[in-house]
């Protein structure tokens, strides 16, 4: 969850780039982890037959070679198919772009729902982790730790370059971010790729983690993940640094309240929250911290100007 706010905030809230389509590189990591896995060690469009005829098992070395290859190109993949992406999408602006990224999202899903080679709707099995659940279940629990950590120590130094000053000046005005020689495109599409990075990682994680992939609900789950993404970093406030973090650890614990109290309902409690949250507050909890105690978040204010 902190991994997907803080890779969000990339985009949406240093950049002013509001995507609804970012779930589309936790898909496509998933996907390309997963044919990684299989391909160095088995023929793909046999091991996803749906005959099952053929009994596919991963000695340990295989399966750990496979699941680090697989992660690592997951995360290239993604980026590359990001900045691919990127050369078209960024030449719309706006809430055109936030429907453009939501229709690549949902038409990822489908089409990979009728590929054969990869499984099409019925998806495909991970190679199987050669231990006991609670061994598979703590080494990716810290995989996923680590992966996030590393994102926030990679997001915090970004934003402390110049890089981070560029797409912060597209955000405030990109037009006079490019009439000040800032090659805005290329800032854009490298955001994009570094935000896909991460995600595809995540993807290759979550996929071998669950052990099962699926387009629709596993791999592209847009009406879920994809919304929490964007949920996470504006309750915690988006472009900030830990805005995002704070949103996700908040949205956690209010997601699992609303399961435990309001069950059927639970959609509907998220729905509402989103709603004041859009409306009524829409700096998030570190933009109203900011405003309230700048001087906690080192910024000076000149109560001369202020008091006129």
């Amino acid at each position: 969850m902190v991994l997907f706010a803080l890779t969000w905030d990339i985009m949406g809230g240093q950049m002013g780039y509001n995507s609804l389509g970012n779930i589309l590189f936790f898909g496509s990591g998933m996907y390309i982890s997963a044919l990684v896995q299989i391909s160095m060690f088995a023929e793909v469009s046999e091991y996803t037959a749906s005959s099952g005829a053929v009994d596919f098992s991963y000695t340990s070395s295989e399966y750990f070679w496979g699941l680090g290859w697989g992660i690592l190109a997951a995360g290239i993949g993604s980026a590359l198919l990001a900045a691919s992406l990127g050369w078209t999408l960024f030449g719309l602006r706006g809430p055109y772009f936030a429907i453009g990224t939501l229709g690549i999202a949902l038409t990822a899903g489908e089409l990979m729902g009728t590929w054969e080679w990869v499984g099409a709707g019925g998806g495909l099995a991970m190679p199987v982790y050669p231990g006991s659940a609670d061994g598979k279940s703590f080494m990716f629990y810290f995989m996923c730790f680590f992966a996030a950590i590393g994102t926030y120590l990679f997001c915090s130094w970004l934003y402390s370059t110049r890089f981070g000053l560029a797409i912060n000046a597209i955000r405030d005005d990109e037009q006079k971010a490019e009439a000040m020689g800032i090659h805005t495109l290329r800032y854009k599409t490298i955001a994009w790729s570094v935000s896909a990075f991460f995600l595809g990682i995540s993807g290759a994680l979550f996929g071998n983690m669950t052990g099962f992939v699926e387009p629709l609900e596993v791999a592209f789950p847009v009406a879920t993940f994809g919304i929490f993404m964007v949920a996470m970093s504006l309750l915690g406030g988006k472009g900030t640094l830990w805005g995002p973090i704070l949103g996700a650890a908040l949205f956690h614990v209010l997601k699992e309240f609303t399961w435990t109290y309001f069950l059927g309902w639970q959609w509907v409690a998220l729905g509402v929250l989103i709603i004041v949250n859009v409306v009524f507050f829409q700096q998030g909890i570190m933009g109203w911290l900011m405003e309230k105690f700048p001087e906690r978040f080192g910024i000076i204010v000149d109560k001369k100007e202020t008091a006129k």
